[in-house]
């Protein structure tokens, strides 16, 4: 997936929820003038309504602007959305003259890079922020996320769904009585994360099955790339990752969410909102953030509902990292992971791989059962009556006979059968008949050599 022409198309599509805006913001506040005038009083208010409307996206695309410019790593310009959004915010949408508010959305429609337009230092800048979206969480900053978390008495079960070397849930779990699950599409990562977690689902995370509301804290560090989903549509792995992983996560279960800061769009908060509370964020540490701008994010699951409202206040307060406070002021014992205990019945991976083939194999009722036929057919058995030379003979061809004798002589036996010609002759009749006969032989090595029995 190219994420550098996602980013261009996002850009687009921001672009013309603007120029859209622009065109008819002033169409509407002429028409809301011409109803008064004619005294519809009725209609002059419907059309108010939709100046309103145009308003709110036209302040949604350009706080989405200015996460996309800061993404791109063009300060000035996001800077410059941050003030147009604060002067949109408080615009009057009854003043007559509309000139300064065109003006202004002009020069950001103006900056706004497109793909016909973008010069090679913008794609420059998009490209170098592309590593295949794997940025492993630095370690110092897992054992900060640590202290805010407060581990029960009994087990807990913690899941990473993008755990690459499972380093970082290692290291969140470390010294407590916690199980460990993750899941990972690179096979040599997967394979070094099982040397560290308890579980590891090999492959997609979307196409592995897990039980639902059976974690009791989601360690969520998704891919910074865009997916295709089911339908074919672009989509922010950021968001997949959380609106597919969010279920397998108890009621009071915490989340803890690290993304750049300018990834978390209106779209994504509205998510959190709806499905958490008690939502707080922290900022990494400035030489950590200055190379990938990243955040965490807490919250503790809730039954969902209508997040709207903070969602519009979480979006507008993350657009402004200067305003999160560093990590290292995060409160100790700030979450409590829920005290109930709760087993995993359903984990596997969308591959197949042989550490999770193991663990499934020794819980089998079924290979335990074999284990004991096969001790069953070992067993010493003494027969009910002795036995006549016939039925020796065919234990001994059957091979049961075979093998180490501990006596007062010890030896080995070996039994097998010969096939012989036995010949008959009829002197009156002067005929020969030949009958094939089987013959049951008996070796045995003694210390004192070889012998046969026949």
């Amino acid at each position: 997936m190219d994420e550098t022409y996602y980013v261009i198309e996002r850009f687009g599509e921001q672009l013309k929820t603007v120029k859209s805006a622009m065109e008819a913001m002033p169409l509407k506040r002429k028409a809301v003038d011409a109803y008064r005038a004619k005294n519809n009083l009725e209609k002059a208010k419907d059309v108010y309504e939709e100046l309103k409307a145009f308003k709110g996206k036209l302040l949604d695309a350009v706080l989405n602007l200015r996460l996309l410019f800061a993404e791109s790593e063009m300060p000035k310009e996001a800077e410059f959305c941050g003030k147009l959004h604060g002067s949109v915010k408080v615009f009057n949408l009854m003043t007559p003259d509309y000139g300064k508010l065109i003006k202004a959305l002009r020069m950001l429609m103006t900056a706004v890079p497109q793909s016909e337009t973008a010069n090679a230092k913008v794609i420059g800048r998009l490209m170098n922020n592309v590593r295949m979206g794997y940025y492993p969480t630095d370690l110092e900053h897992v054992g900060m996320i640590k202290k805010a978390l407060v581990f029960p008495g009994g087990r807990v079960n913690i899941l990473d769904p993008c755990c690459g070397c499972g380093q970082a849930l290692e290291r969140l779990t470390q010294d407590e009585s916690a199980e460990t699950y993750g899941a990972e599409i690179d096979e040599s990562r997967a394979a070094d994360a099982e040397t560290r977690l308890d579980r590891v689902a090999y492959g997609s995370f979307f196409y592995s099955r897990m039980s639902h509301e059976a974690f009791h804290a989601l360690f969520l560090n998704p891919p910074y790339l865009s997916v295709l989903s089911e339908g074919g549509l672009k989509t922010r792995s950021e968001k997949r990752f959380l609106v597919e992983s969010l279920y397998h996560l108890m009621q009071g279960g915490v989340l803890i969410y690290i993304v750049p800061y300018y990834r978390l769009t209106k779209d994504i908060c509205r998510i959190i909102c709806d499905n958490f509370e008690q939502v707080s964020l922290y900022r990494f540490m400035d030489k950590e953030f200055s190379r990938f701008h990243q955040i965490v994010l807490f919250g503790v699951r809730k039954k969902k509902e209508d997040g709207s409202e903070a969602a519009e206040r979480l979006s507008l307060y993350a657009s402004n990292p200067e305003r999160i406070p560093l990590i290292d002021t995060l409160p100790e014992g700030k979450y409590f992971l829920p005290s109930k205990e709760k087993k995993v019945d359903l984990f596997k991976g969308a591959v197949f791989n042989l550490g999770e083939l193991e663990r499934q194999l020794k819980r089998s009722k079924s290979l335990d059962a074999l284990f004991e036929k096969s001790a069953l057919d070992s067993m010493e058995k003494r027969p009910l009556l002795p036995l006549n030379v016939g039925q020796v003979g065919l234990i001994g061809g059957s091979g049961l006979i075979n093998g180490y004798v501990d006596c007062d002589r010890p030896h080995v036996i070996k039994g097998r059968i010969v096939k012989e010609i036995k010949r008959s002759e009829n002197e009156l009749e002067g005929t020969v008949t030949e009958t094939r006969v089987n013959r049951m032989v008996f070796n045995i090595l003694t210390p004192d050599g070889i012998k046969k029995l026949a």
